[in-house]
Order: structure tokens, then sequence, then C-alpha cells
């Protein structure tokens, strides 16, 4: 039973980072901007984060690094895709390896550092249930935040004037635009929102997670949820769902070589993406339930002037 409790602590704990990296890039593409940089944003992040702690002592400050610098590097990728007319996906995949090189650049100090001992998490009353507390409820209040998040941004798509209008911008900008919104400033506003929330995660990977500092350290997560955001067919509540799923299938591997299942290790390592890979070609045999879903305009450039 140990075993069990021990795994599905993990899985909260693998989940997220997937999950708030997978909720700011579905703000993105619920705007229309599909961006393919989260692996790198996620690296930058994760370094920054890790060096600011370092430096600083204080794990909040590393926290608030990571997301500045996600949504820096959102902020130039929105500027170049919105205001200059970039392809995004050309876009994407620069702002990756940009990250990934940059990020290897930076962190080389960083490889042998150590971050302040850690704090013990609790929730007061809650934390002593015997197995179902040391399984929910004695976790970094970070993981806490990712499904309040969830809540918060299901209800802002829902129930809310500004994500009424972010939903409307990702599905007609046209329209939009003839209603008076500025639509690539609500558009780029988007991308910085949910590069913060990558940055978020790269943080919580190096601080938490891990918790160092590795060159390439985020290992395709940030692949993983931009595939979980189509998974999820951009529903915050299954973006969640979808983060544990994955981060459980990540785990797997590791309980598998407790219980001593005789298993290559390469085979167990390759658990997450064959998972990623086998979903999404389930999913791909609806597209007609993807295209209801997913937003009309994303990817897809919007110049007032031209339209």
């Amino acid at each position: 039973m140990e075993s069990y409790v021990l795994l599905i602590a993990a899985t909260l704990n693998a989940g997220t980072v997937l999950a708030l990296a997978a909720l700011g890039l579905l703000i993105n593409e619920k705007a229309g901007v599909l961006n393919l940089g989260a692996e790198g944003m996620m690296l930058c992040a994760a370094v920054a984060g890790f060096a600011a702690t370092v430096h600083t002592g204080l794990p909040s400050v590393g926290f608030l690094s990571g997301m500045l610098t996600g949504a820096v590097l959102a902020g130039i990728f929105g500027a170049l895709v919105i205001g200059l007319n970039a392809n995004q996906y050309a876009g994407g995949l620069a702002l990756s390896l940009f990250g990934a090189g940059l990020s290897a650049f930076i962190g080389v100090p960083y490889v042998q550092a150590k971050l302040p001992p850690s704090v013990s998490y609790e929730v007061p009353g809650l934390a002593n249930i015997p197995w179902l507390g040391e399984a929910l409820f004695r976790h970094h209040p970070m993981v806490y935040i990712a499904m309040a998040l969830t809540v918060g941004l299901t209800l802002f798509f829902n129930r809310t004037r500004a994500g009424l209008i972010l939903r409307s911008v990702g599905e007609s900008p046209q329209a939009a635009h003839a209603l008076g919104y500025p639509v690539r400033w609500i558009r780029w506003w988007a991308v910085v929102s949910g590069g913060a929330l990558c940055g978020l995660a790269g943080a919580y990977l190096s601080l938490v997670y891990t918790p160092l500092w590795v060159e390439g350290m985020v290992a395709g997560k940030g692949w993983i949820a931009l595939a979980l955001t189509t998974f999820a067919t951009w529903r915050p509540s299954r973006v969640l769902f979808g983060a544990y799923l994955f981060g459980g299938v990540t785990m797997l591997q590791f309980h598998l070589q407790t219980l001593g299942v005789e298993l290559p290790s390469q085979a167990l390592t390759m658990l997450p993406y064959v998972a990623t890979i086998g979903v999404l070609v389930i999913i791909s045999r609806n597209p007609q339930w993807i295209r209801l879903n997913m937003p009309s305009s994303i990817g897809k450039s919007f110049f007032p002037g031209s339209q």
C-alpha cells in the first residue's frame, strides 16, 4: 500500500509541471496563437529560477524570476509573430532552440550549485490522515496552485467578459476587430500570460521537482504539454486530468522498477512519450471532434489593414 501512496504523490508532483505549462499554452491557443517554444521557455525559466534562489536563498524570488523569464521570452515571440507577422511555427521552433542553447550557456556555473534546505509542507488537519494525507496533502503549495488555476481559467473562459472576448479573438479575429476590440494587443497579452505560466513550470521543475540544474533537464516536457492541449480539446479541466495521467505514466517507470519488473530501462523511459503518441493517434481518428473544439484562428496571423 505504501508504494501506491508514493506513486500517487509522485504523480501529482510530476503532473504539476505539465499542468502549469499546458495551461499557459492553452491561454495562447484560446487567443489563436500557437507557440511551439514551451521547451525553450521552460529551460530558461528553470535556470533563471534556480540561479535566483541560489543567490538570494528565497524560493519565492526564484519562482518570480522564472515567471518573468518566461513572460519576457514569450513577449519577444509575440512581438515577432503578432506585431511583425512572422510565421508562428518557425518562430516557436526558433524560440525552443534559442532557449535550449541560452539556458545551457547561462547554466554552466550552476551545475554543481545547491539550493537552500527545503521546507516540509503540510495541509493542517489533513496531512495526518493515514495514507490519504501522505498521498494528497503533503505537497508544495504550487501543486494546489495548479489546481486552483485550472478552476480559475475554467471560470475565466466561460463566465467572464474578458474570457469571452479572448475566446472570440481566437475564434474570429475579424469579427472581434469589427466590434472594436484590439485583437493584436489581446493576443500579445495572452501570449505573455501563457509564457509566464510556462516559466512557472520551468522554475517548479528546477526548484521542487528535481531540485537541481542540469542542461536539458526539461527533457521533452514542453512538447508533452503542447500535446496536452489537443488531448484536452482546449478545456482546462481536461488539461489537469491529462497532466496527471502523463505524470503517472512518467512515475510508473520507477514504480515498476521497485516492484522488480524486468524491463530494459530504456523501454521504461520511453513510456511517457509512447503514451503521448498513442493518445494523439487515438484523438486524430476523429478530426471532426478536434475541429469542433479547436479555436478557429489558431496559428493564423491577423493584420487589420490586410483584411
